[in-house]
């Protein structure tokens, strides 16, 4: 699996989003860059899903776009009128060519959820490697309303819990991709959310 950030030139606050290639090409969130259209069809004629992770704007601003230019499947864990699969946990589902287990990651989103395969992890917000307030295992911020740091924090350890030992790629909503032991920035990122500290000045 060799994930394509095409998100990687914005000039904008977006989310990474992924294009996984293989018999089933499939977009991991759409992001919020205006050029991501044109981005996927630098690489791909055809677009067999999108998969988001959650529905917070950095991921989905550019997702009616990206529909209608590809007329894809989409998976979601939450409501969304062009929703043609709805994720529960456990579910098991092909990204690209690989077979991933989707895992419900609430608590920075009540929609939340993550993508565990043998090799990889599409960890959205919930898990990052660096973001600007730590480098080496972060967390999603949950400080908006509506958001729970106890319940981020059951979601990591879920998580890290479901993370098969192979795992060594991790692909999260923002950050550097990282390659190596995803199962220590994990717990990296579960030890600073459990000291319930401000993650940001603002919050």
């Amino acid at each position: 699996m060799q994930p394509t950030n095409v998100t990687a030139d914005a000039t904008v606050f977006t989310c990474n989003a992924y294009l996984v290639d293989g018999p089933e090409p499939t977009l991991v969130d759409a992001g919020a860059m205006e050029g991501v259209v044109s981005a996927v069809r630098e690489r791909t004629d055809e677009l067999s899903a999108v998969v988001l992770t959650h529905q917070h704007g950095d991921h989905v601003e550019q997702l009616d776009a990206v529909l209608s230019a590809f007329d894809p499947d989409l998976y979601a864990y939450g409501d969304h009128p062009a929703r043609t699969h709805r994720l529960r946990d456990g579910d098991e589902l092909t990204i690209g060519a690989a077979s991933m287990e989707v895992v419900y990651t609430p608590g920075h989103a009540d929609d939340h959820v993550s993508l565990v395969g043998e090799r990889a992890l599409f960890s959205g917000d919930v898990v990052v490697y660096n973001d600007g307030a730590f480098d080496d295992g972060s967390f999603g911020r949950t400080d908006y309303p509506g958001q729970s740091r106890e319940r981020l924090i059951e979601s990591v350890r879920e998580l890290r819990d479901r993370v098969r030992d192979s795992v060594d790629r991790l692909y999260a909503g923002h950050g550097d991709t990282y390659t190596g032991d995803v199962g220590t920035v994990i717990e990296r990122a579960l030890t600073r959310a459990e000291r319930r500290e401000p993650k940001y000045d603002s919050g």
